[in-house]
């Protein structure tokens, strides 16, 4: 192996731990916040996930000029090891739609605090309570409705980012031994 391999080796393996690894608890971490609905944070993890998606885009670019320049390119394992990295690459393109989406309802639940609110209880009086219900009237679809449906909305997203994440987590987990198996 000539030192250019040894180089081109070297910054795959750098693009993997420093790629792979943030990509990956980015996107198991979206759930938990999603649950726990931190607007602040899950924003901050739909960041993190974009931005170390698009530089693992190295790993598969040094990998193939790797197993090019070892002519191992036409090798089986190596071939299922790129189209399995390209399923995952595309899978991380929905998680991220995903957490676009999360993001859109929480923030939407956000905005209609009072729909979260506990009605008051049967022995309270409630000075707007009538003004609650003109807005309600008012509007084509009730604010309790609606704070339920984003609830939902959330909660399918946190179910589908979980779902999605445990493949892109085994499927590089597959490709990590192909890669020690046939070294």
């Amino acid at each position: 192996m000539s030192s250019v391999d040894r180089l081109v080796l070297w910054l795959h393996v750098a693009f993997v731990i420093f790629t792979i690894g943030p990509v990956t608890i980015a996107i198991m971490s979206s759930p938990r916040v999603i649950r726990t609905r931190n607007i602040g944070v899950l924003r901050y993890l739909a960041m993190m996930t974009r931005v170390f998606a698009v530089a693992s885009l190295g790993v598969l670019i040094f990998g193939i000029v790797l197993g090019q320049s070892l002519h191992d390119l036409g090798k089986a394992w190596l071939t299922v090891s790129i189209t399995l990295f390209v399923v995952a690459l595309v899978l991380l393109v929905l998680i991220m739609r995903d957490q676009r989406r999360a993001i859109a309802a929480l923030e939407s639940m956000a905005r209609q605090p009072e729909a979260t609110a506990p009605p008051p209880a049967a022995g309270e009086p409630s000075s707007d309570r009538p003004r609650q219900d003109e807005e309600t009237a008012s509007s084509p679809r009730p604010a309790a409705a609606t704070a339920v449906t984003e609830a939902h909305i959330a909660s399918v997203e946190r179910g589908r980012i979980a779902s999605m994440g445990g493949v892109v987590s085994l499927i590089w987990l597959a490709i990590l031994v192909f890669m020690v198996w046939n070294s």
